[in-house]
């Protein structure tokens, strides 16, 4: 008998302490079922406390159930009945037939057991597909409050050693159990726990090197010359909008020395640093991925084919649900998406009008602090209101998206899944990133200039970036969504569900204590037809009902769906190239400094040795406005300190005399786009040539299936040949 060799892969993330298996981990499947669990509980509610149709219709779906040979046990508690619900052993024996004889899932077949999670499965899929007379399945009943709840049954003891090993804060530093938690939980929540572990492993390198970076800005806050020139400046800058007065530009010391911490060459090294990490973290995913659904033996896997399979369990006289397609749906469907990531682009403007109105309401008001930082106020409030933004549209966003699969007509559930995934994404793309997009690429370039000001409807001008950079105004804003999401999603995720269950807890009675009998029963190997007392049953029913409901969708917003989600990767990875290049060449001052260092700077003719490449340059990226300029008013040009001034300064490179763009204008906007373009071709390359050098799956792998293949083929036919 040859000995099982491990995957080299599945070993190293043992190593790496991403997974912990110990070599003790049961590999092979748990048994399928003991007597003394059901498949699922239905909840609905006593005949005196609902409609007398409604009950008719609770009657006559548990009736076409029995039908199936599905055991159906009844007990009343106060005005809930809970039905429990166990499947016959003939159904999951044909769908392990099916499976063996089928195309695509045939790999699977040869497990000698079933994990409770595929049995929970068959059986969820069948009560979803029983109808009654009138045609209304389970979901319709639901919506109809026939029913009010519907959840299947956790495995106390595992349950209680998942919770052990896996689920508490004192296991945060090991490794996950990975193998349990796929067999308690199937393949796709393991798949997904799994990703975390490895993507929150890789993210230590990229935290070290930004400390490191960090602590290189905070090393030249004293000798940089860009610090030094904006804190010791005597230049006044023109108004941030038509209420605002002049200002000093040395007024803002801080928040330059601020903007080096997040705008230096470290950090553009960061930011390559980030791309090329974004290739690897997903190429090295694929292998580990890969490695994990061969050791299930799930690398074939069709969940089209195991949805075929599970309606002929359900109905061997099923017709099969035909592909169809129409080009009046999809015509409408893809005007829908197109509306849709219009009014979510609108939302964007809304926001950028909100921040405008808002700094000059801040500029009016009588407090000096925020009226002197008008435009800081403005938008941190408009990064508060982006959060809500995103808040309110991922909700309207996940309707929108199933009402247009709904309007798709797919042929099985997971087409579904795929096409509600590819729709949740692009509509959360663009729900995230269209703000971050116009501050990092569009704030304080399409402003205007002094007489000749970008306004929006005539009336507001358009915001402007600190001479110091646009690029902290970005951090700051992803920094505030951040804090703010990760905050209040994190109450709202563990107060949430402890409210409703203690909600539920008010409305059933207290629970009764297990008896000794079924103590003793219930925490250890059940005998074949050793049940609980209805008590019993019933106690531990109300505790799963009083748990939070879940349905297909409920991890969603956790892992999507993975058939889908390493193609989203791939997109993401490739957006990341892209945004990375962007960031660089266009929303840092990293070019600006990189011309004006070997072209206009004291070092350009490389004479000057006792001088910093760098000194003048605030200075050179400044403009002139006179005060003749009949947009700028004489109030306007009065400093804090009373006095008056006949000029100011601006951000831009434009002519004194009439505000046309400078040569080095028009040089720095190549350079631009040239460092842009070689940046993306340089890393696209590197990821394509990294995507070959390191194979999608490791060749221990396909050898594996290979004679796994082989083996079941020479066994096939050694019993034709019988």
């Amino acid at each position: 008998m040859p000995v099982h060799r491990r995957q080299p892969s599945i070993e190293l993330l043992e190593l790496m302490g991403v997974v912990r298996e110990n070599g003790n981990e049961q590999t092979s499947l748990p048994p399928v079922h003991t007597p003394l669990s059901y498949d699922y509980v239905l909840v609905a509610k006593t005949s005196e406390n609902q409609e007398r149709v409604a009950f008719r219709k609770q009657t006559e779906y548990i009736e076409e159930l029995k039908k199936k040979n599905m055991r159906v046990t009844k007990i009343i508690d106060d005005d809930l009945i809970f039905y429990g619900i166990q499947a016959p052993k003939e159904i999951f024996e044909k769908y392990r037939y099916l499976l063996k004889v089928s195309d695509a899932c045939n790999w699977s077949s040869d497990q000698s057991s079933m994990p409770l999670s595929t049995r929970i499965r068959i059986v969820h899929f069948i009560l979803n597909h029983t109808p009654i007379h009138s045609g209304e399945g389970l979901r319709c009943l639901m919506k109809m409050k026939v029913f009010e709840a519907k959840f299947c049954l956790h495995e106390k003891r595992k349950q209680r050693e998942l919770k052990e090993s896996w689920a508490r804060w004192t296991a945060c530093l090991q490794g996950q159990p990975i193998t349990a938690v796929r067999n308690y939980f199937g393949e796709k929540v393991a798949l997904y726990y799994l990703w975390l572990g490895w993507y929150t492993y890789l993210l230590i390198p990229p935290a070290i090197i930004g400390i490191i970076v960090f602590l290189y800005g905070l090393a030249f806050f004293n000798t940089s010359p860009l610090i030094k020139e904006v804190c010791e400046a005597d230049i006044v800058m023109c108004p941030l909008c038509d209420k605002c007065k002049v200002w000093q530009l040395s007024d803002t010391c801080t928040y330059a020395k601020v903007s080096l911490l997040f705008d230096n060459n470290g950090t553009v090294l960061f930011a390559m640093f980030m791309a090329v990490w974004a290739t690897l973290f997903l190429e090295f995913w694929k292998r580990h991925r890969a490695s994990y659904v061969c050791e299930w033996k799930v690398s074939d896997w069709c969940e089209e084919e195991e949805e075929l399979i599970l309606e002929i369990v359900n109905n061997a006289n099923c017709e099969p649900k035909e592909y169809k397609h129409s080009y009046l749906r999809s015509t409408l469907v893809l005007i829908c998406v197109t509306v849709m990531i219009l009014v979510i682009i609108g939302l964007t403007h809304a926001l950028v009008v909100f921040r405008v109105i808002v700094a000059v309401i801040f500029a009016e008001g009588s407090w000096e602090f925020l009226s002197t930082n008008s435009n800081s106020g403005a938008m941190m409030l408009g990064a508060v209101f982006h959060y809500l933004i995103i808040t309110v549209m991922t909700r309207i966003n996940r309707i929108v998206a199933m009402k247009l699969c709904e309007i798709e007509e797919t042929r099985s559930f997971a087409a579904t899944e795929k096409s509600f995934t590819v729709k949740m994404f692009t509509f959360q793309f663009f729900t995230y990133f269209s703000s971050l997009f116009y501050v990092a690429f569009f704030l304080g370039r399409i402003n205007g200039h002094p007489g000749g000001y970008v306004r929006i409807a005539g009336i507001w001008r358009l915001e402007e970036c600190h001479p110091s950079g646009c690029l902290t105004d970005l951090f700051i804003q992803m920094a505030i969504i951040m804090v703010l999401k990760q905050t209040i999603n994190n109450v709202f995720e563990f107060t949430g569900p402890l409210l409703c269950r203690w909600l539920k807890r008010r409305r059933t009675q207290k629970l009764q204590r297990k008896c000794a009998h079924c103590y003793l029963k219930d925490d250890s190997e059940a005998k074949h037809g050793a049940e609980l007392c209805d008590n019993c049953k019933l106690r531990d029913w109300l505790n799963n009902y009083r748990l939070s409901d879940v349905d297909s969708f409920s991890l969603f917003n956790e892992f999507l769906e993975m058939g889908v989600w390493t193609d989203v990767l791939e997109a993401i990875g490739v957006l990341a190239v892209i945004a990375n290049g962007l960031v660089i060449g266009i929303s840092s001052d990293f070019i600006p400094r990189l011309v004006y260092r070997y072209h206009y700077g004291p070092c350009a003719n490389g004479t000057a040795t006792d001088i910093d490449c760098m000194v003048g340059y605030i200075n050179n990226t400044l403009s002139i406005a006179r005060l003749d300029d009949r947009n700028i008013s004489a109030r306007q040009m009065t400093i804090p300190g009373g006095l008056n001034d006949t000029y100011c300064s601006y951000k831009d490179y434009r002519s004194n005399e009439d505000y046309s763009f400078t040569p080095q204008f028009w040089l720095i906007l190549a350079v631009r786009f040239a460092f842009v373009i070689l940046f993306e071709h340089v890393v696209v390359i590197f990821k394509f040539v990294a995507a070959w050098f390191v194979p999608s799956a490791p060749m221990q792998v396909k050898n594996d299936r290979l004679f796994d293949k082989l083996k079941r083929l020479k066994e096939e036919l050694s019993s034709f040949e019988a």
